[in-house]
């Protein structure tokens, strides 16, 4: 190869490799890829992201962007010295349920791209044999396998100096397969699902919620070939498809009865509401929540979505209301964080959490609290004071923020007792009633988890806006409820919910305690129920 030449090649490569879009150049130069916006998102999630999930509608392209991926990490992370030695290697697994899916899906692509690299003037290194890429180098290749074809302790062994691993259809490889993948993400390691959410349960439709991976829908109606009308990437969802889905799974309805709570939609001048085949088969979205998870995600990316734009505003923070509501969450011991969520009216400024070491900090907690309070013309802060929030209920008591005394010098108490454990009534002992006046609740907990849900709800229309952060989706989306037998709606344990989530609820702890029944009223602070949004804490 002429020299000029190949000092270009190799300035491209550093390019593909450094550039924060180099793998999309890669993919489309090398290996002739055609990638629609979205799967460009993935791909460079995939460059940068340890651990990327990928939820799909049918025919999405989500195995397709898997191979390029598989392709990118395959030729841009092996590293060679001066003396042609490869120093740091390369291995990709690629996984699935069945030996059909990998033998006649994943390899297939994989082989394509290969393939068509060298027809384009680029022939990459290695050759095709069986289901992998083998190099001249022992420990730089490819392969692919079904899982259950491996026992666990196989994947242990699964080391390189670049990793990864990519699963399609991971909805449906066990919890154990998963574990014992993550035994080998260390380093410069990925991990790369895609699947149908065709279930709520599960490792893959944990990852959607949580703040450990990098997340991604792919929506068949958003697909270019279904937006232009025309088949612009082939292979891809088209719009006869969609259409016919659109006819087959969706009930067209009135414009008035549109609903975001039930991913309604505008298609082609019509408003439809989709079941849970459409949901699943064409949004990418999982079925409807399980009747008793207290809040579905769905709600709270609504909320987020408020949140960010209601923010583009410079000053949107001068339109905060005056009062503020303070639910303190206290780590107590065993525990690392504790957390204050501060709530004006409808809209939920921010969570403040800092690490406890395992160590109840009543001083610092309290301090932080009273810095919040200090900020605000009408603070009001909610403590459990079941537990550790009793001493730092006693240091704002001390401060005069709480009892009598904070009475006397600010007309109303600054800090209040919110314990979980206390019945769910006001000062009256009327029952609290839930948003419609139809549910009554089991103990205090129940009622502000319950005025959380009602809060979210989007059929509701109270604007919540709720910053974005996964922890506390992950923890809002695991919380479930029950009813008793006296129809009192009650919370299941918090034991339970942290052997699901592996640690505690404490941010959304910290938001159901701004609901607690209190409200600021001439020189004291009644507990009762608002007589309007009614269970929402807006007084």
């Amino acid at each position: 190869m002429d020299a000029e030449l190949q000092k270009q090649i190799e300035e491209r490569f550093i390019f593909y490799r450094e550039d924060p879009e180099g793998w999309c150049y890669f993919a489309e130069e090398v290996l002739g890829s055609i990638l629609d916006d979205e799967q460009k998102k993935i791909l460079n999630s995939v460059k940068v992201n340890k651990m990327t999930s990928v939820a799909s509608g049918t025919a999405r392209g989500k195995d397709y962007i898997s191979a390029v991926a598989c392709m990118c990490f395959m030729y841009l992370t092996p590293v060679w010295n001066e003396k042609s030695e490869l120093v740091e290697n390369t291995k990709i697994a690629m996984t699935a349920p069945t030996g059909r899916q990998v033998y006649n899906i994943m390899v297939p692509e994989i082989r394509r791209l290969y393939r068509k690299a060298g027809e384009r003037g680029f022939p990459l290194p290695g050759r095709l044999t069986g289901n992998d890429i083998r190099t001249d180098w022992e420990e730089w290749f490819m392969t692919g396998f079904k899982a259950d074809d491996h026992n666990h302790e196989a994947w242990t062994g699964f080391h390189a100096a670049n990793t990864m691993f990519v699963v399609t259809e991971a909805s449906g490889i066990p919890e154990g397969t998963f574990s014992a993948i993550e035994g080998n993400l260390q380093g410069n390691s990925r991990i790369l699902i895609v699947f149908n959410p065709n279930t709520n349960t599960g490792y893959a439709a944990k990852s959607q919620k949580s703040p450990r991976w990098a997340k991604f829908r792919l929506n068949s109606l958003n697909a270019p070939n279904v937006v232009l009308k025309k088949d612009i990437i082939p292979g891809q969802v088209d719009y006869a498809w969609v259409k016919d889905k659109v006819e087959t799974w969706c009930q067209r309805i009135p414009s008035e009865d549109f609903k975001e709570s039930e991913d309604d939609f505008k298609w082609e001048g019509g408003v439809y509401r989709p079941n849970d085949l459409f949901r699943m088969k064409v949004l990418g979205k999982f079925p409807k929540v399980s009747t008793d998870t207290l809040i579905p995600l769905f709600w709270i990316e609504l909320a987020n979505e408020r949140w960010k734009e209601f923010h583009k505003t410079p000053s949107a923070e001068r339109m905060y209301s005056s009062e503020s509501r303070i639910g303190v969450d206290v780590a107590g011991m065993g525990r690392d964080d504790s957390v204050i969520c501060d709530r004006r009216d409808n809209i939920v400024k921010e969570f403040k959490n800092f690490n406890s070491a395992g160590v109840a900090d009543h001083m610092k907690v309290a301090g932080m609290t009273v810095n919040m309070m200090k900020n605000v013309l009408y603070p009001i802060a909610f403590i459990d004071t079941i537990g550790e929030g009793a001493g730092v209920y006693s240091r704002l008591s001390e401060l005069k923020y709480a009892g009598k005394e904070s009475l006397t010098k600010y007309g109303y108490e600054r800090a209040i007792s919110a314990k979980n454990s206390t019945a769910a009534k006001d000062d009256k002992g009327k029952p609290l009633e839930d948003f419609t006046g139809e549910y009554t609740f089991a103990n205090m907990r129940a009622y502000m988890h319950w005025a959380v849900r009602d809060w979210l709800n989007p059929d509701n229309n109270q604007n919540a806006m709720l910053p974005p952060d996964d922890v506390f989706a992950q923890e809002a989306t695991e919380i479930k409820y029950s009813f008793r037998s006296n129809g009192d709606i009650i919370i299941e344990p918090k034991e339970d919910i942290i052997e699901r989530l592996g640690h505690s609820p404490d941010k959304f702890d910290s938001l159901a305690l701004t609901f607690y029944p209190a409200r600021i009223k001439k020189n004291h602070v009644e507990n009762t129920q608002p007589k309007t949004k009614s269970s929402l804490g807006f007084y």
